[in-house]
């Protein structure tokens, strides 16, 4: 099969375009054929090495993390009526991944896939979906009527983020760059603050229910966002641990994102509903995986990138 690798750290000119064996189920898993992967910001600090400590991975890697397709195959231990479905998955980020014409997935993470979208782009939904989730609904509990903040609007997670707070009936207030702006206002966003003009913190006026950080902050400016938070209220964040002021009224959370396919499944009917909306800003051949981690790092990348198997 076809795949995308590399053999060591390095910037994206590590990763090759390689024919290698089919891998094939074992026990508990299931063979898919990839419709679709994405790219996602956790696959370039893997690639340049920077968390050989949080995830060591063997090497050769194959990345990708963010999985759509057909099952092809079951290995033991796993429902024969399983092949023939198409499915979606969050995989194990030391795991050989999906930037391949096939890969082996532990059955118990795959999700039918939504229905009414092409299964390609049903891969944006996986990694995003499940961390604007866990953000949103599992953590922050958000419920109608309170004023959220999602810091980080426009990339993947944070289209995710706000739809499911205005879903809640909350009302969000977004922060994006223009290029942003448009989809952010589309997802339901009341307000959206340019954060490449004025200072975020500045232009929050009024106490928020719950801050939602999907942006990497200086601790100065973690402590300012947790500042917003009114007494009782909540702070996510997917970076940096918010902490609050001694005896402060508030919850604050570091959210690392964990695979859970009844979330995932509940994330496919919502789209399927009509209810949830896939930001998908390209779509790429996979063997054009090397150029997309390049225009990602030089940040001319928008919300949630496809790439394709040819």
């Amino acid at each position: 099969m076809r795949a995308i690798r590399y053999t060591t750290y390095g910037d994206p000119t590590v990763l090759e375009a390689v024919d290698i064996p089919q891998p094939v189920a074992g026990t508990g898993q299931a063979l898919v054929r990839v419709a679709g992967t994405t790219y996602n910001q956790v696959d370039s600090a893997i690639r340049a090495g920077f968390m050989a400590g949080t995830f060591p991975i063997d090497l050769p890697h194959i990345p990708g993390i963010d999985l759509s397709g057909t099952v092809v195959a079951v290995g033991p231990d796993v429902p024969a009526d399983l092949v023939g479905q198409n499915v979606i998955a969050f995989l194990p980020m030391v795991a050989p991944g999906s930037a391949a014409e096939f890969v082996t997935v532990p059955a118990d993470l795959l999700a039918p896939a939504p229905q009414s979208i092409p299964l390609a782009d049903a891969a944006a939904l996986a990694s995003s979906g499940l961390t604007a989730w866990q953000a949103v609904v599992e953590h922050a509990d958000v419920r109608p009527g309170q004023r959220v903040l999602v810091n980080g609007a426009g990339g993947g997670v944070g289209a995710f983020a706000v739809q499911l707070a205005v879903r809640a009936g909350a009302t969000v207030i977004a922060t994006a760059s223009p290029r942003s702006r448009d989809a952010v206002t589309r997802h339901g966003a009341a307000e959206v603050i340019d954060y490449t003009a004025t200072s975020v913190v500045a232009a929050v006026t009024q106490p928020v229910d719950v801050v939602v950080n999907l942006v990497r902050t200086t601790p100065e400016e973690t402590e300012a966002l947790v500042a917003l938070v009114k007494p009782g209220g909540t702070f996510v964040s997917t970076t940096t641990p918010g902490v609050g002021a001694p005896g402060a009224d508030l919850r604050t959370t570091s959210l690392f994102v964990r695979s859970d396919a009844a979330q995932l499944e509940r994330l496919a009917q919502l789209v399927d509903a009509g209810e949830l909306d896939l930001d998908v800003s390209a779509r790429y051949p996979l063997e054009e995986l090397a150029r997309v981690h390049s225009l990602a790092e030089g940040g001319a990348l928008r919300g949630k990138v496809v790439l394709i198997p040819a």
